[in-house]
């Protein structure tokens, strides 16, 4: 897989790539990112990338010519399964959105910063618009870099366990069940006895009812989502 992040602020999205699962990902050649500084792609001797909004009003919007340029040299140089915009208004991102994504070749991110962008780059490039919540950041850099996170560690070969992405928390629409490691006691708070009782069948057991119950009590939402979907 490849990941190109078209960004205003590159020096945000040094840190999230340079450690751990998703380093690690990297240098074993898994997926490639690559992190794109729109201001090389700017107007004029003080590369421009952003301008007053038509109709006035306040903030700055990104320019549909350097976005344009870009794209548009990326894609001379491979295809693309989508190009992504980060915005507020966009889909809210969630795990079946992200096993989705996981599956594709190349992908394309645009960080929105400022105002926005001139909606023509919508209108004419964008193929998936996601937003990471109700709120809005300065800029979609983190928001980009929780979605790559995200799509990355489900690769195959990421994880030193596989397995492990297959329990996460929203797999099959239910929160992850309760953890524990050692010591099984520790100041009298006791790991659960099925949990060190060798029975398999019986801890799957517990942890899918654990899975139930959690969801039903702190994600009342995803429980009835999930009932109304069968």
């Amino acid at each position: 897989m490849r990941i190109d992040i078209i960004t205003v602020l590159p020096s945000l999205l040094e840190s999230p790539f340079s450690d751990s699962i998703l380093k690690r990902a990297i240098d074993k050649g898994l997926v490639e990112v690559h992190i794109h500084d729109l201001r090389n792609y700017g107007l004029g001797k003080h590369r421009q990338v952003d301008d007053y909004q038509f109709g006035g009003g306040a903030g700055m919007v990104m320019m549909i010519e350097p976005i344009e340029t870009l794209i548009n040299q990326l894609k001379g140089e491979r295809s693309y399964d989508e190009v992504i915009f980060m915005t507020p208004d966009g889909e809210p991102f969630d795990q079946p959105m992200a096993n989705q994504l996981s599956l594709k070749e190349n992908l394309i991110i645009l960080c929105g910063h400022y105002k926005g962008v001139d909606e023509r780059v919508r209108d004419e490039f964008i193929t998936k618009e996601i937003t990471i919540g109700d709120y809005v950041l300065s800029g979609g850099e983190l928001a980009a870099a929780v979605v790559s996170d995200a799509i990355i560690r489900l690769l195959p070969g990421v994880l030193n366990d596989e397995t492990s992405a297959l329990s996460d928390s929203f797999q099959d629409d239910l929160l992850s069940p309760p953890v524990y490691t050692r010591p099984s006691d520790y100041k009298g708070w006791k790991v659960p006895e099925v949990l060190t009782s060798g029975d398999f069948k019986a801890i799957d057991d517990w942890r899918q009812e654990q899975s139930e119950e959690r969801t039903k009590k702190r994600r009342p939402d995803l429980w009835n989502k999930n009932r109304n979907s069968n």
